[in-house]
């Protein structure tokens, strides 16, 4: 599965094409290399013998006619006069080329059988021979037939690959594959990963150009469009926060207008209504903030955290509690995290009546568990309760609210760098958890105890 997946990958196909292909090259090169190595040892080979052949006929040509015969019959070591049972094949080109240009331009050379040029005591050394029957002239311009043997040099087949001359090879191309396809897959996984960072936080640093060329024009590319989403984005949270910010003042007038109306019920709805917009303002106001402040991470201690958002729940007469501790300490954006956790609370509280906060250690992480004892949400509506001002209201009677908490707690916990995900309980009601991963350290785990309200 690991390999699988590793050869799924950019780095391991192009691990694989790089051993692949050198290897394969590799023995493709040698392969070529002794085909030309043998063709250049026939080529010497033939040289050789036709060296010979002119020796013979020079000497042949300096004795005395009555030794000619004498020579002839006897020759030199691989010439010999045929016997006349030698098994012609057909003309050696090459062998009858080499041999015109250094003898009589007539003189030819032919194949023949190996094992019909050979004595029949000899003949189990016939597979080892090559025979060649040739044909020349002499200076006074008799013709002569000898036969020359040779040992062959078509014996030696492709070259068979040594065992650990191919491991070497395979060994120490996979590990410059391997090298070079992690050097050239590297910058696409920093890209892909500034990538996933890029959805959780827009401010993070951009990526350093360096690399090759084309590496650097992509990194160019990727700093650009997040500078520009960056942008973009905290012009729209401007805007809002303008608008918003500008709405409090005729809202307030209004407000002190409203107290003059002389109908009670008329007041009264005029008043509820003029607190829909102040909570739709104030929240905007909220969403603004929760996008533009920044603040380092510090080393926080999980449980007092806790308590104190129970706590500030709790002064206000509503049922919160804490019922588990995790005994942990995190790495934190210590307010953004004190207003998520205090925006899921309040959340708890105003659709499901009372609250319940939970915190456990699981896989290296802390989960925090805020439930509520509502109707809670239909399950293909649990994500889309995160978009900015998308409110449920079908279960119970409108609550207030413009849709903006559950927006504002997410991007909140994002900031630091923690994952929010809302469930509908086994027993009823939602419930919200809010998983933590960053700098977890745990020292020993509180048992559980009830911190009601």
């Amino acid at each position: 599965m690991i390999l699988q997946r590793y050869f799924d990958s950019m780095a391991g196909r192009l691990f694989l094409f790089l051993l692949v292909g050198v290897v394969g090259s590799s023995s493709l090169a040698l392969g070529l290399a002794d085909i030309r190595r043998k063709s250049d040892l026939e080529h010497i080979n033939i040289v050789r013998l036709v060296d010979r052949v002119q020796d013979l006929v020079s000497l042949i040509d300096s004795a005395p006619r009555p030794l000619r015969a004498q020579m002839l019959s006897e020759g030199i070591l691989g010439l010999r006069p045929p016997k006349g049972a030698e098994q012609i094949i057909g003309p050696d080109p090459e062998f009858s080329r080499v041999l015109a240009s250094r003898l009589d331009p007539s003189s030819r050379a032919q194949k023949a059988v190996p094992r019909t040029c050979i004595q029949p005591f000899r003949t189990s050394f016939y597979a080892q021979l090559s025979c060649w029957v040739i044909s020349t002239r002499l200076a006074d311009g008799s013709s002569i037939v000898l036969v020359a043997l040779s040992p062959r040099t078509d014996t030696f087949d492709l070259p068979r690959l040594d065992p650990v001359f191919l491991s070497i090879l395979t060994l120490t191309v996979s590990v410059l594959a391997f090298l070079a396809s992690r050097m050239a897959a590297a910058p696409l996984r920093d890209l892909s990963r500034a990538a996933r960072e890029l959805g959780r936080d827009l401010d993070r640093s951009p990526l350093p150009e360096s690399g090759p060329y084309e590496v650097r024009d992509a990194i160019r590319a990727f700093n650009l469009m997040q500078a520009k989403l960056r942008d973009h984005v905290v012009e729209r949270t401007r805007i809002l926060a303008s608008i918003t910010h500008d709405l409090q003042t005729p809202l307030t007038r209004l407000r002190l207008r409203i107290e003059k109306v002389s109908d009670p019920a008329l007041r009264s709805r005029l008043i509820d209504d003029l607190g829909g917009m102040l909570a739709l303002v104030r929240q905007g106001l909220d969403y603004h903030r929760g996008n533009e402040f920044e603040e380092p991470f510090v080393r926080l201690a999980l449980d007092s955290l806790l308590e104190s958002v129970v706590e500030d729940a709790a002064e206000g007469g509503r049922p919160a509690s804490l019922s588990q501790r995790s005994g942990c300490d995190i790495e934190g954006k210590p307010r953004a995290l004190q207003r998520c956790l205090a925006n899921l609370l309040d959340n708890a509280l105003k659709y499901g009546g009372a609250a319940e906060v939970s915190a456990a250690v699981a896989d290296g992480a802390v989960s925090i568990r805020i439930r509520d004892f509502g109707p809670g949400i239909p399950e293909e509506k649990l994500e889309s309760v995160f978009e900015p001002f998308v409110r449920l209201e079908t279960a119970q009677p409108p609550k207030g609210g413009v849709g903006l908490g559950l927006t504002i707690a997410r991007a909140l916990a994002q900031k630091s760098e923690a994952e929010l995900i809302l469930a509908n309980h086994p027993q009823g009601g939602l419930e919200a958890r809010l998983i933590l991963r960053r700098g977890v350290i745990c020292n020993e785990v509180a048992e559980p105890r009830s911190s009601a309200a």
